[in-house]
Formats: structure tokens, C-alpha cells, sequence
């Protein structure tokens, strides 16, 4: 695992005034800190999916991507949409998406061993139509499914999704962006 400095949040989304490595937040109970998931859809009615290289729910489907909200060595703190932008150029090269939209945040825990997810996470949507490069550290690999299609699956194999996913999507459907 990295040990970034990330941000803690509180059970209501506000920060903490606590920075702690990543390791912190994803071991044990861990603690709650700031995440980003970012759902990019296309003009053809397509979602960006990955199926996920990580720690702790390895090989499973993604939405588009996830990280952390970063404490930089400048001293300052990413906005969420710095760390949304860059999760996109990180995972896939895309430097410029429209339409970057913030549907606010879910809490969520998941545990798997002694490792764990305790996140208040940010959600965002992009609409992107460009080329994907995925970067092959992060992801197996990735695909533009039909949303509807997609909808469909998370909702009958729930199982094939990472946890943070499922929050997602269930935030942008209270939300009335399907």
C-alpha cells in the first residue's frame, strides 16, 4: 500500500483536521477519511468501467476511478476536483473532461481480512468522448458499457462491484442523474 497523506473526515463529510498515511485509513477499523469516485459517461450513452487492481477488492468492476484527496508536500490540501482530474490522468491519460459535476458524498464501510474501506466519499461525473490509454497498474482492464445494461448488472450481481461503487450509484440515482 502507499503511504500518501490523506485527509480524515468526519461521519458528516467535514474534515477532521487529521492527516494520517493511507495505511492508517485502510487497516484495521481504519478511519474515516476523504475518498473521490469519478463515473465518466460518453455522448453514446456508454459508462467508463474498470475492472480494479487493488489491495483489497482486486479483480472486481469499478465505476471510472477512484482515489484519494491528497495532503501535497507544499503544505496544501487537493480539491476534490484536482483529485479527480488527476485520477483520470493517472488511470487513463484523459487531461480534460466537461461537464465535471460533484453529487456529493456517501459514507461507507467494508472490511476484507485486516484490511478495510471507511470513506466519505465525493462523487463526480464527466462526460468524455476522447481516446482511453488505461494504465495498467491500476486497472485489468476497462470497457464503455450501455448504462442501462450496466444498471441492469450492478443491481442483479452486486458481488461483480466494488463496495464504493454500489454507494455511488445509488447517490447518483437519489440524485436523478440516471
Amino acid at each position: 500500500m502507499i503511504d500518501q497523506i490523506i485527509l480524515g473526515a468526519d461521519e458528516n463529510g467535514k474534515f477532521s483536521g487529521e492527516y494520517f498515511p493511507k495505511s492508517v485509513g485502510h487497516t484495521g477499523l481504519g478511519k474515516r477519511h476523504f475518498a473521490i469516485t469519478v463515473l465518466v459517461y460518453n455522448s453514446q450513452g456508454e459508462i467508463l468501467l474498470q475492472r480494479r487492481k487493488h489491495q483489497i477488492f482486486d479483480n472486481i468492476w469499478d465505476i471510472t476511478g477512484s482515489t484519494h484527496q491528497l495532503h501535497k508536500k507544499d503544505g496544501k490540501d487537493e480539491t476534490d476536483e484536482e483529485a479527480t482530474l488527476r485520477c483520470l490522468g493517472k488511470e487513463y491519460g484523459i487531461k480534460k473532461v466537461e461537464n465535471l459535476k460533484n453529487y456529493g458524498g456517501v459514507n461507507y464501510f467494508a472490511e476484507y481480512g485486516d484490511f478495510c474501506e471507511n470513506e466519505h466519499d465525493i462523487i463526480f461525473t464527466a462526460r468524455y468522448d476522447g481516446e482511453v490509454r488505461l494504465n495498467l497498474q491500476v486497472a485489468y482492464e476497462y470497457r464503455w458499457e450501455d448504462k442501462n445494461n450496466f444498471l441492469k448488472d450492478i443491481e442483479k450481481n452486486p458481488q461483480n462491484y466494488t463496495p464504493w461503487a454500489i454507494k455511488a450509484i445509488t447517490l447518483l440515482k437519489e440524485k436523478k442523474f440516471f
